[in-house]
């Protein structure tokens, strides 16, 4: 198994657990992509470290239904690709501009995916910046922020929908131009977890504490309220804040 910097090259296995399960394990693993520039020059090669994840739960997945996942209703045309193989790359169009990419785990047929919500450029920051549309040289608050939010990360990396959903990034095979590689580094203890962000109602609240990231990483995105979701809390448990934990 090919390995690098620490890292080694992630395989099908790894990604065979639940949403829930894997999340918390992508965190300090790289998504390296090799995708056209904007110059049309050719691929270009852009390696994000993953500091910020939210899981969602498939259909049938565990004893709570997910009301934030796009496969509570079963199989779509969009989300097609969930309910494939563990280590493809769900790549969705959000507010109708956006690129935000997932995982794809758990076993064919569950719809389980891992929304990658935030990172850091390691390596390509420029090419980066270009598809961000940010000046050159980078600002340390401009490098922060590339790939600070599911869709400045989509389009940091260089997946497009639907140009690259489905692409496997556990085989590398090029679709539409792009590569995508996912590679693992080991289990981290800095890892802490509350409710995702802006998810709305009930899904968005400590009832689905499904948000993982590393503690104090300045590239984690802020926490905000999904519509209706604080109402909800305050509901439900009485608590209208988030409760960061830590652990898995």
């Amino acid at each position: 198994m090919p390995q690098q910097d620490g890292l080694r090259r992630a395989v099908r296995a790894d990604l065979s657990g639940s949403a829930v399960e894997v999340a918390p394990l992508l965190l300090g693993a790289e998504l390296r992509t090799f995708a056209p520039a904007t110059d049309e020059r050719g691929p270009v090669e852009v390696r994000l470290r993953i500091t910020e994840v939210e899981a969602y739960h498939g259909q049938g997945t565990g004893e709570i239904a997910d009301p934030g996942s796009h496969a509570r209703m079963g199989r779509t045309p969009r989300n097609a690709t969930m309910w494939g193989e563990p280590g493809h790359l769900y790549v969705y169009l959000s507010h109708g501009i956006h690129s935000c990419v997932n995982v794809v785990c758990g076993p064919i047929g569950q719809g389980d995916g891992v929304l990658l919500r935030a990172g850091e450029i390691v390596i390509g920051a420029d090419a980066a910046a270009r598809r961000r549309g940010a000046t050159l040289p980078l600002s340390r608050i401009a490098r922060r922020d590339l790939a600070r939010g599911p869709g400045r990360l989509g389009r940091a990396v260089g997946l497009r929908h639907p140009l690259h959903d489905g692409i496997d990034a556990i085989t590398g095979e090029e679709r539409h131009g792009a590569r995508a590689e996912l590679w693992l580094g080991e289990p981290r203890d800095d890892v802490v977890r509350g409710p995702r962000v802006g998810v709305a109602g009930v899904a968005g609240t400590a009832a689905f504490p499904w948000r993982f990231w590393i503690d104090a990483d300045p590239t984690v995105s802020p926490f905000r309220w999904g519509r209706g979701a604080q109402a909800e809390s305050l509901h439900t448990t009485g608590v209208g804040n988030m409760i960061p934990t830590r652990g898995r």
